[in-house]
């Protein structure tokens, strides 16, 4: 009889025993399914579904749900439920961060148990009363440190949730607080990536991107437009074999390999009517699109027909020449006959009245002669530049500019001085043009240099840029800070000189039309009455129209 009864206590034992390890295992195979989703699945709805599924097998409730942060609106919003007699998730029921239960559980960060729902005052959300709750117990869900959202387990009769259950609880929640983070962040790159793909296919203008290896990752629908082939007949083909016109091909590839700026702009011509405008920007990913990938990087080439623009550009660069040409017959006209009667009337010593109104014409014409000069030689500059790029020797084109202005220098005992580095690499430019802008940076300084004055003009390379780097440094009268970043505008003059010095404010705008049109850029230093450096720093190897 005592073995009998021993028998049936170790056989009770082995039951309960068994039934508590199939409890374990269900509670870790639920634990295991929710880490499973971190790791497998960016889909949030799929996310949410599981999670529930799971909780509910291992707490034997009867319904269940996940509220999310949404922190735009400031408020806990329900985004998934499971077993509810009603719906709140259609019709989102939402509750104010820091109000209710949900708000002690946000304040505390622990597991929050209710026995008596109908009676808690905690209560946020009156229509909640009808969905007849007797129990619930709610766990924080955590990511990157911080809470992001709560799951809710209930049940519609008295239940009372054990310690176990709520560390169970709590641990689903916190694999699940990973798991729905990155399902929100795969959810947010997806509409971004939607939005984005959105606004390049919507612009006309054709858009490429490659990777490391040249080849097609991207391309927009107006690819089609610019080359008669569809983008997606492109995609992961070498940029190389692609039926984009060679020329532009070639230069495109030319700018990738050769260029050493971030971002590089070139003309190219196709056929012997249209132009389009380039851009290639190399682009680098501050991180991996897949974990645990290297980040990568390439570059992305924007490509938009100019050649409405170049055919308005050659039609007002006519209407210029016209007008100039049309100009300059009658002032030149003009000219000479004032000239002449200044020479041989002497109308200076007998009538100083007329002389003076004689002087006054003389100068106002000479001055819309230059006016009309600086004009036509910005117009060049702005359309012609590009083909008569040539290597330069950076010393000789300093040497012939200072020889260009030295007479005026010397007619103001003003002191000069070249200051040339050992190490100047040949540049690749218009030898013509950049002769222009240096003339016109030395006769500025000339002007606003006082006599006995003194200038500099000096040249450096700058290996890591890969520039050459020119500057007109003088001890004139300076420029104010206010008016500085005005002066290479065309037609700019400051005001403190607009009476004393002449001039038709083209000559800097010049200036930066060169520089630019060798991929360069210019720069200004100044202060009043102390005088004022203006450089310029130029690629050594630049692309340009003519290609």
């Amino acid at each position: 009889m005592n073995q009998s009864y021993d028998l049936q206590s170790v056989l009770r034992q082995n039951q309960l025993l068994t039934d508590e390890i199939r409890r374990r295992v269900n509670q870790l195979s639920a634990i295991n399914s929710v880490a499973a989703m971190v790791s497998q699945s960016l889909d949030l709805d799929a996310t949410l579904s599981v999670a529930l599924d799971s909780v509910l097998q291992v707490i034997p409730v009867q319904a269940a749900g996940i509220s999310l942060i949404d922190e735009a609106a400031g408020e806990w919003v329900l985004r998934a439920q499971r077993g509810w007699k009603q719906d709140f998730v259609s019709n989102p029921m939402r509750v104010k961060l820091g109000e209710g239960l949900s708000g002690v559980v946000l304040a505390q960060d622990r597991v929050v148990v209710t026995g008596d729902l109908q009676e808690d005052d905690r209560l946020a959300v009156p229509a909640f009363v009808k969905e007849g709750v007797q129990a619930m117990a709610m766990a924080p869900m955590h990511a990157r440190g911080r809470v992001v959202g709560i799951v809710s387990v209930m049940n519609y009769e008295p239940y009372e949730f054990s310690r176990e259950q709520t560390d169970v609880l709590q641990a689903i929640a916190d694999q699940l607080g990973v798991a729905l983070d990155n399902a929100r962040l795969y959810e947010d790159t997806r509409a971004k990536q939607s939005r984005l793909s959105a606004i390049i296919d919507s612009t006309a203008d054709a858009i490429i991107v490659l990777d490391q290896q040249y080849r097609v990752t991207l391309a927009n629908s107006s690819v089609e437009s610019f080359f008669s082939t569809p983008p997606e007949k492109m995609m992961g083909k070498p940029l190389a074999q692609s039926t984009m016109p060679l020329p532009l091909r070639s230069a495109i590839l030319r700018a990738i390999v050769n260029t050493v700026q971030e971002r590089t702009y070139f003309d190219v011509q196709l056929g012997s009517e249209r132009h389009v405008s380039v851009s290639v920007a190399r682009v680098h990913a501050l991180e991996p699109v897949v974990p645990g990938q290297e980040a990568e990087s390439g570059w992305v080439i924007v490509i938009q027909d100019i050649t409405h623009i170049r055919d308005s550009e050659r039609n007002r660069v006519r209407f210029v020449q016209a007008a100039a040409h049309d100009l300059r017959n009658p002032l030149g006209v003009t000219l000479t006959a004032l000239d002449f009667l200044q020479q041989n009337f002497g109308i200076q010593h007998s009538s100083p009245k007329v002389g003076e109104v004689v002087a006054l014409a003389l100068n106002s014409i000479q001055r819309m002669q230059a006016l009309i000069d600086d004009l036509m030689n910005l117009e060049q500059v702005q359309s012609k530049m590009g083909s008569d790029f040539s290597a330069v020797n950076v010393p000789d084109l300093l040497e012939r500019a200072m020889l260009e202005v030295q007479p005026s220098i010397e007619s103001k005992q003003q002191a000069f001085a070249l200051d040339l580095a050992g190490d100047l690499p040949v540049l690749y430019g218009s030898r013509l043009w950049l002769n222009r802008a240096l003339v016109n940076l030395l006769t500025n300084a000339n002007k606003y240099t006082p006599k006995g004055g003194r200038i500099v003009l000096r040249a450096a390379f700058d290996a890591a840029q890969e520039e050459i780097l020119i500057e007109v440094v003088d001890t004139g009268i300076g420029i104010s800070p206010a008016n500085q970043k005005q002066i290479f505008e065309s037609f700019y003059r400051e005001p403190k000189v607009r009476e004393d010095y002449m001039g038709t404010g083209l000559g800097l705008s010049i200036v930066k039309s060169i520089v630019e049109q060798h991929n360069g850029r210019v720069y200004v230093q100044s202060e009043e009455g102390q005088g004022t450096t203006i450089g310029m720093r130029l690629p050594l190897v630049t692309q340009n129209v003519a290609e």
